[in-house]
């Protein structure tokens, strides 16, 4: 990855608290012009640094009120990349990990509620090629989101 410097990091510290904010006020805080402001952030995103933009939407919004945690379990964990390609067919699930520790993959998920939960669980989860065994984690209250801390030297 490309080596990012102190102008960098400050963009992206600011950036990171508002993804919003309008480039003359970043620009503005750092001190420099909005072109500059605009060609960092470009290239930040070209060399992968920045992934990503956009709103969050609330699950909750949108009726899905069981925020659940699936520790998925393999036969082989050579079979990881046929099970994902599986996974990514279900639209509920938001995130998959391949991991260390008790579970082969670690999932998120949200669902409407405990029924149509057990029916991701029972007749799309399980029933996935390879998949031996699953434990379920139901997140009662998400008290922390963040992005990682941006330390600007």
């Amino acid at each position: 990855m490309e080596k990012i410097d102190s102008l960098d990091k400050k963009i992206l510290s600011i950036l990171s608290k508002n993804a919003r904010i309008p480039f003359k006020d970043v620009a503005a805080a750092c001190g420099v012009s909005r072109a500059a402001i605009h060609q960092r952030v470009q290239r930040l995103i070209e060399v992968g640094v920045i992934t990503g933009s956009g709103f969050d939407v609330n699950p909750k919004s949108l009726g899905y009120t069981t925020c659940t945690y699936v520790g998925l379990n393999l036969e082989r964990g050579s079979m990881y990349k046929e099970v994902v390609k599986r996974l990514q067919t279900i639209p509920e699930i938001v995130e998959c990990h391949f991991t260390t520790g008790g579970y082969t993959m670690l999932l998120k998920l949200y669902a409407r509620d405990n029924e149509q939960l057990m029916e991701l669980l029972n007749s799309k989860l399980q029933s996935i090629p390879g998949v031996v065994s699953t434990e379920t984690l139901i997140s009662l209250e998400q008290s922390i989101k963040r992005e990682i801390p941006v330390v600007v030297d």
